[in-house]
């Protein structure tokens, strides 16, 4: 069982690769929400609608002074893709050895039809400006949760 992340504790810290092949770290970010999304794999649906959803809404984001962080294993060239094919307005890191997804308890066995497989299990977690993680969200379902995330944010102070 992975070791799940509790919150009211500081977020854990992380740096990877963006799509432009940049390093980015947690620690850039000090002195704004962060919402940090988790998804399986780009260019699939659900996470296709997740990514445009968090696009849609990257104003009302910004307006709240909030950063939204995709991650997933895909690396830079696919998150590029992806970004270019939907004109996605998110960052997106490559976690290719899995690490960020470690820290946050994201990588998962599961079981379908009684096949069972590792993979990211779809989570949000939201961390705010001094780097306190105040949501965390396992096993999300894609339908209206960047609205949620979004009204949730709003009640920051």
């Amino acid at each position: 069982m992975p070791m799940l992340v509790d919150v009211n504790q500081l977020a854990p810290s992380f740096t990877a690769m963006n799509h432009d092949n940049q390093h980015i770290s947690l620690i850039d970010y000090q002195g704004k929400n962060v919402v940090l999304y988790f998804y399986p794999k780009d260019d699939t649906p659900g996470c296709t609608i997740e990514a445009n959803d968090f696009t849609r809404l990257a104003s009302e984001f910004s307006d709240h002074n909030t950063v939204v962080i995709g991650v997933s294993k895909d690396d830079c060239n696919s998150h590029r893709a992806f970004i270019e094919k939907y004109t996605l307005n998110v960052q997106l890191l490559a976690d290719t050895e899995g690490e960020i997804c470690e820290k946050y308890g994201v990588w998962q066995e599961v079981e379908k039809e009684g096949v069972k497989k590792w993979k990211i299990v779809r989570s949000t977690f939201v961390i705010d400006k001094t780097g306190i993680l105040v949501k965390a969200l396992y096993g999300v379902n894609h339908e209206g949760h960047a609205e949620d995330i979004l009204e949730f944010v709003k009640t920051l102070a």
